[in-house]
């Protein structure tokens, strides 16, 4: 059903043919990554915001390791997205979905998610954004939450860095009065367009994870004034409380 409704968003957006490819790609994308259960979020988000471009995004992780109350666990999300300004792009989580070892993929929650440009690309050192986003969780039990933190890019040459940090809030009837912080760093060598290998690393001291793996990105023109961007990788638990393996793989169609 999810998928039905993603081709016919394509077909608004752009052609018949890619919209197909496109679809194609995202079921087989969706299919490798409903074998996960625990929510969690790989991304290293970009500051950068361009007014009137529509995003269609799908994005997951599964993990491999030792224990089994951990191996064959993941999840993926569907998110649209319009930039109203140059500095203000709204998301919208149409699903989050988890899958815990030996269980069903199931439906966790919905999320609002925004994305501020700061300051012009080149004004400082590096460019600045900031990342603001409410979670509504469907879990009995789980309360809602927001996040936000600050967003970094520095691009110099051919290698692209990215740096966030992200706290998250619980909110709401059984909230936890604490602030769960979690960073992620990647940097990438942009061989061309549709080259770019890299690392990207994430720390998240509240669930004892630290993680560091290759990751393979890049733009693949499609119709006029539109693309798909691509990534995916690999990352390595660095100590025994992190995954053995991390799967990530993101799929991103931009159009105006």
């Amino acid at each position: 059903m999810k998928t039905n409704m993603f081709f016919k968003i394509m077909q608004a957006g752009g052609g018949r043919p890619i919209g197909n490819w496109f679809a194609a790609v995202t079921a087989a994308l969706t299919v490798v990554l409903t074998h996960g259960a625990r929510a969690d979020d790989f991304i290293v988000y970009s500051p950068y915001v361009t007014k009137g471009q529509n995003e269609i995004e799908l994005r997951g992780f599964t993990y491999r390791d030792g224990s089994a109350d951990t191996n064959g666990a993941g999840g993926y999300e569907l998110a649209i997205s319009h930039a109203f300004t140059s500095w203000w792009k709204p998301e919208l989580y149409l699903g989050r979905f988890e899958r815990n070892p030996g269980a069903t993929t199931h439906l966790v929650g919905y999320e609002f998610e925004n994305t501020f440009q700061l300051a012009s690309a080149g004004e400082f050192w590096a460019d600045p954004g900031f990342l603001l986003s409410y979670e509504s969780n469907k879990q009995h039990g789980t309360p809602d939450a927001v996040e936000f933190g600050p967003l970094f890019e520095k691009r110099s040459g051919r290698i692209d860095q990215r740096l966030n940090l992200i706290w998250e809030k619980q909110v709401g009837t059984g909230a936890s009065g604490k602030y769960a912080l979690r960073s992620a760093y990647s940097v990438n060598y942009r061989i061309n367009v549709k080259f770019a290998p890299g690392l990207e690393a994430y720390y998240r001291p509240g669930d004892n994870a630290y993680q560091i793996g290759p990751f393979l990105s890049g733009e693949l023109p499609a119709t006029a004034g539109s693309e798909f961007e691509y990534s995916a990788g690999v990352v390595f638990g660095v100590n025994r409380g992190a995954p053995d393996q991390t799967f990530v793989a993101r799929l991103e169609y931009e159009f105006f």
